[in-house]
């Protein structure tokens, strides 16, 4: 897309418009190549030819033939490095998620879900209460577990005080994975952030301030979606 801008800034300044259009038809095509990757992961998990993990498999395996064999920007010599590179980054996340299994076993063996439950067991009476409190629990255990812990442990304890309270369970599932999706870029676990920082090789300080502005939107947007339940409710009703 920046070639085919440049191509048509060029063409304002005096260039000929069959070479503008014969450069923009050709950026385009090249570019083409990369599109359709994210159309091929989607029909293919719509149609049910592959899993998630899978997809990311085939998203792989895709890149690397478009990079060799196409754009020609991954010589066979680079591979090895690419494939180490992705290695020491997979190495990282992996040691992350194994950590937050154990916090995970250490939260169940201290039965703290079944504390939370006679915590929470007052507010049922005030839903926006009992969210907000709810929200607040979610983001400090997401702190310290990765997502599939999260949603493993609390979300067999939480749904009961949920539907006793009376709160829709589309409404608070949609609140729950927005506040998992913030804890991904919550230190200290964050896998998202280590990810990025290893991929990017750049310290967690660096990625952790970046990323502050766009978490704290998530945080607005998340209790203004506790705050007015019908952002959510009126539009899932369109696909019941």
């Amino acid at each position: 897309m920046d070639h085919m801008v440049v191509v048509v800034a060029t063409g304002k300044c005096g260039a000929p418009a069959a070479s503008v259009i014969e450069g923009c038809a050709d950026c385009a095509t090249r570019v083409s190549f990369a599109l359709v990757l994210p159309v091929i992961i989607i029909v293919g998990l719509k149609m049910g030819v592959f899993t998630p993990t899978e997809a990311g498999v085939v998203a792989a395996v895709y890149s690397i033939v478009i990079s060799m064999f196409v754009y020609r920007e991954l010589p066979l010599r680079e591979l090895y490095a690419a494939f180490a590179d992705a290695a020491r980054t997979s190495a990282v996340v992996m040691l992350l998620v194994a950590a937050a299994a154990v916090s995970a076993w250490l939260i169940t063996v201290a039965n703290i879900p079944q504390q939370l439950v006679v915590l929470l067991d007052p507010l049922i009476g005030n839903q926006t209460l009992l969210l907000i409190v709810i929200m607040v629990l979610v983001i400090i255990v997401g702190t310290a577990l990765d997502l599939t812990p999260t949603i493993l442990i609390l979300i067999p304890v939480l749904m009961p005080v949920v539907k006793a309270a009376g709160i829709d369970p589309v409404y608070f599932g949609v609140l729950f994975m927005i506040n998992c999706a913030i804890g991904l870029i919550t230190p200290p676990v964050g896998v998202v952030l280590n990810t990025v920082a290893g991929v990017g090789n750049v310290s967690m300080d660096e990625v952790t301030a970046g990323v502050w502005p766009f978490m704290l939107v998530q945080f607005i947007f998340m209790f203004l979606l506790v705050l007015f339940p019908q952002l959510v409710t009126v539009p899932a009703q369109f696909f019941h």
